[in-house]
């Protein structure tokens, strides 16, 4: 199972409302729970005797997970129209440098092209550079620093004129 295949399974889960998902194949464990403050993947390698099997605990009443999710796109839409939101693509840790010691990918006001780099999101010690699929210009940043975000929670907003 390779990282885009975890990140895939991770999403889903993320959109499927399961407060816990247990995934075991050949050679991997993986566990993914959500509902809590913050969400916890555990990968664990295992011996390769170990039958495929999948166990989804669906979620029991976990109604303000969802709402606490749309609620951040809640604002962003009462912004003007014209703005284009740039949302998360994984769930992971936002990091607007890449390092502690660079500086910021990209400010308010600054204009950007397609492809550039605008945050970094670090996923299962991975860090994925999230990059412009719009030009223009960056009208505001709704997350902080070194925060969690959610899968497809918006991020930015770019004025595309």
């Amino acid at each position: 199972m390779d990282i885009k295949e975890i990140q895939n399974l991770i999403k889903f889960v993320a959109k499927s409302g399961a407060s816990e998902v247990k995934l075991e194949m050949d050679d991997i464990k993986i566990t993914i729970k959500t509902g809590s403050d913050s969400d916890t993947t555990i990968v664990h390698q295992v011996p390769a005797q170990m039958p495929q099997q999948v166990i989804a605990a669906p979620a029991a009443e976990t109604p303000a997970a969802p709402a606490a999710a749309s609620e951040p796109a809640a604002p962003a839409a009462s912004d003007d129209s014209k703005y284009i939101t740039i949302k998360s693509p994984i769930i992971g840790t936002f990091y607007r440098k890449p390092s502690p010691d660079k500086p910021l990918f990209v400010e308010v006001g600054q204009t950007i092209a397609e492809g550039d780099v605008l945050c970094i999101i670090e996923a299962m010690k991975l860090f994925n550079e999230i990059e412009s699929e719009v030009s223009g210009k960056i009208v505001k940043i709704l997350v902080d620093d070194s925060s969690p975000v959610e899968f497809d929670q918006p991020l930015f907003l770019v004025d595309p004129s």
